[in-house]
């Protein structure tokens, strides 16, 4: 056997891939990166808010729109079987991949 096949055929045994979670992984990852998007906008809106750019009504619409969200990203996860520190991956040397998945501790 050539390196790289014997390389691929221990990659296929160390997979270990299971029907029955292959759904719930996929779950885990939409949600990921879905949790990192909701991240960025919340950090986007907060320099806003900072920089004054917004207008009240703006402010209003902007904050009830993360917040429901939030809200939703939690029935997400839940009905997954999911927390948001599920969604946390390790980078390895860069650190987590979320800055703080899951800031009420839940």
């Amino acid at each position: 056997m050539t390196a790289p096949r014997a390389r691929a055929a221990r990659t296929a045994h160390a997979l270990d891939l299971d029907p029955e979670r292959v759904g719930n992984d996929l779950a885990a990852l939409v949600l990921t990166v879905v949790e990192l998007l909701r991240q960025l906008m919340e950090r986007q809106a907060v320099r806003r808010f900072d920089e004054g750019t917004l207008s009240a009504e703006q402010e209003d619409r902007l904050g009830t729109a993360l917040m429901l969200l939030d809200e939703r990203m939690d029935d997400l996860c839940a009905q997954h079987g999911l927390s948001r520190s599920d969604l946390n991956l390790d980078l390895g040397p860069l650190g987590p991949l979320l800055a703080d998945p899951d800031p009420r501790g839940w």
